[in-house]
C-alpha cells in the first residue's frame, strides 16, 4: 500500500449556498428569506452579498413577528 492510498487527497467540503437572484456560488451567502411549507421544512433562501441590496431581507426562518394574527381558524 503506498503512502497515496493511505492519505488520499480530499477535496474541502464546500461551504455557502446559491444566490437566489443570481445563481452563483457564494461562501459569504447571507440568509435573506424563509418559506415555510405545508408538507415540509421550511426552506432558506440566500443572496451573495452583491445581490443582498436587490434582494433585500425579509423574515428568515429566526425571526419572530409580533402582531401577526393567527391563521388557524378560531372557534366560538
Amino acid at each position: 500500500m503506498t503512502a497515496e492510498e493511505l492519505f488520499p487527497e480530499v477535496s474541502p467540503t464546500p461551504s455557502g449556498a446559491l444566490c437566489c437572484h443570481c445563481g452563483r456560488w457564494s461562501v459569504a451567502a447571507v440568509a435573506c428569506r424563509h418559506i415555510e411549507r405545508v408538507s415540509g421544512p421550511g426552506v432558506t433562501l440566500y443572496a451573495c452579498p452583491e445581490c443582498l441590496p436587490v434582494v433585500g431581507v425579509g423574515p428568515t426562518g429566526n425571526d419572530v413577528i409580533h402582531g401577526i394574527p393567527s391563521l388557524r381558524k378560531r372557534t366560538a
